[in-house]
Order: structure tokens, then sequence, then C-alpha cells
């Protein structure tokens, strides 16, 4: 009976070990980010692989995501405080905003009302229908990897003070 109880431990503790990686989100720490490559608001494609040699956080939202809107100000004030500084990671530190929107009106407008003012937005409005969403394997917005000038995934999930520590402790001395 109790080799019984311990081969059924055993099991649960393996299936449960399994089961974890299989739900890990790709790419993951690690591991180089897939290629983005979109049109902007204006039209003009804007890809992933053009900020090599930067620090860049990949952010995914939508202007419908009530919580990505609140982060938005935090992505402005780290955006206006790093992107001129040198990184361990990189030269300078720039935000690549994959959206999720449907409408390029919306989108367009959340982008101005937030004050979202890098270059690098892309949309193909297809919501979670993008293949961008099956390529980096999320589930839920906002979402966000930080890679460095390699595309390299060097972080992930990091908001509001979170990513103000984050980019301070990559800083290069």
């Amino acid at each position: 009976m109790i080799k019984q109880v311990l081969l059924f431990f055993i099991l649960a503790f393996i299936s449960l070990g399994s089961s974890q990686n299989a739900d890990v989100i790709h790419p993951g720490i690690g591991e180089t980010a897939p290629e983005i490559e979109l049109k902007g608001p204006n039209d003009s494609i804007y890809k992933l692989s053009d900020l090599r040699g930067k620090m860049v956080l990949i952010d995914f939202w939508a202007s419908w995501c009530r919580t990505c809107r609140v982060e938005n100000r935090s992505y402005v004030k780290a955006y206006h405080k790093y992107k001129d500084l040198k990184f361990k990671d990189g030269d300078g530190f720039e935000i690549f905003s994959v959206s999720l929107d449907l409408e390029k009106d919306l989108w367009t407008q959340a982008i101005k009302n937030d004050k979202m003012d890098w270059e690098y937005h892309v949309s193909d409005f297809k919501k979670w229908d993008s293949p961008v969403v099956e390529k980096f394997n999320f589930k839920y917005l906002p979402h966000n990897l930080i890679i460095d000038k390699n595309g390299v995934v060097i972080a992930k999930e990091h908001y509001g003070n979170r990513l103000m520590e984050f980019l301070n402790s990559r800083l290069s001395e």
C-alpha cells in the first residue's frame, strides 16, 4: 500500500512538472524574439529587427484594454527617461508597440491621447487572430518582453516601478 501511494505521488509530481513546462510562454528568457513586421499608423512598414543595437521593450496592448492604457503612463515615463542612455544590453532604449486593435481610428487616437510619442507602433487589426499572438504565444494584455541589442529576451512582464528598476539596473557604468 505504501509503495502504491509513493508511486502515485511520484507520477503526480512528474506530471505536474511536465505540464508546467508546457505552459511556458515562448520566447522565453535567453531566446531570440521572433521578427515582427507590420504597418504603422502612416502605413510604413516597421520591423523589430530594425532596432538591433538598442534595448527594446516589446509592448503588446490595445486601445480597448483598460490595464494597457494605465500602463502606457509607465511606458511614456520610461521612454523619456531612458531613450538616449547607454545600457549594458544596448545603446539607447526603444519601445516597439504592437496593438491588437481592430479599428485604426481608435488605435491612433489612443496613441495620441496616451502621449505614446515613440515611432514604433504597429498593428494588423486582427485582434487575437494576429499571427503575432501565435508567434509570441501570449493570452492576455498587457504583455511585454525586453530584448537586448541582439534581439534576445532578457526580461518579461516588467510594469510600473519594476520596469524602471530593471532599466536602472541595466545602465552602463
